[in-house]
């Protein structure tokens, strides 16, 4: 168990990864906006609403469990991170159950997929067979399909149903190699970079903050002194 002393450190190495994460997910949704401004298809739209719920029956893409309004969240198949580079336009965006899109997160934080090339890919290839026995995920889809033969036909099929979504999206793929080949070292650099001008700013900060708290220090003890009388 972590001592206080370690759980504040934690906390403020956390604090300045937030801000770091915000930025990167601010430049995205603005790309998003910027890449898909001529597009036909929009995520907000009806279109879009009746496609997603076609092609995955208004089911988890992921488990396949029935979506429920409390227990569904917009998903990204393409983490809007650093390292995924997603984005928030037609063929990324789905809607998911809040479990799937939890445990996703850990391969959409990797910086090398090893299993797949893509986070939502790498997710469903957890099949049990080529991790250690260890692996959080395929843990997860094990719980879910405990039969091996099972499991793989599920992920196998689900992998295989989102694929052919992303593939009716022409402008979507057009982009999606430049996405992948090029942004997420750029992201990585602007992360880096968000995080020294945080900490040069926050140091900056409270050093003034300091000087200006022993400037006021020095002003109340020289008014005390002064207001002394000399017998």
């Amino acid at each position: 168990m972590k001592d206080a002393a370690s759980q504040i450190r934690s906390a403020t190495r956390r604090a300045k990864s937030d801000v770091a994460n915000k930025l990167i997910s601010m430049f995205l949704h603005e790309l998003s906006r910027i890449v898909s401004e001529g597009w036909q298809t929009k995520t907000d739209s009806e279109e879009y609403e009746r496609l997603v719920r076609q092609t995955f029956d208004n089911r988890c893409p992921y488990c396949r469990r029935v979506l429920v309004t409390s227990d569904s969240v917009i998903e990204h198949l393409d983490g809007m991170n650093r390292y995924r580079a997603g984005l928030h336009v037609p063929g990324n965006v789905l809607v998911a159950c809040r479990k799937c899109n939890s445990e996703k997160r850990r391969d959409d934080s990797l910086r090398v997929l090893s299993l797949a090339n893509f986070g939502w890919a790498s997710f469903l290839s957890h099949d049990g067979s080529r991790c250690a026995p260890s692996c959080l995920t395929c843990q997860y889809w094990n719980g879910i399909w405990a039969d091996e033969i099972e499991r793989k036909r599920r992920l196998g099929e689900n992998l295989l149903r989102i694929q052919s979504f992303r593939g009716t999206f022409s402008e979507f793929e057009q982009i999606l190699p430049s996405l992948t080949d090029a942004l997420p070292a750029q992201l990585t650099k602007l992360y880096a970079d968000c995080q020294i001008f945080a900490e040069t700013e926050i140091r900056a900060l409270l050093e003034r903050f300091q000087q200006t708290r022993t400037s006021g220090l020095q002003k109340v003890s020289q008014g005390s002194t002064g207001g002394q009388s000399i017998g």
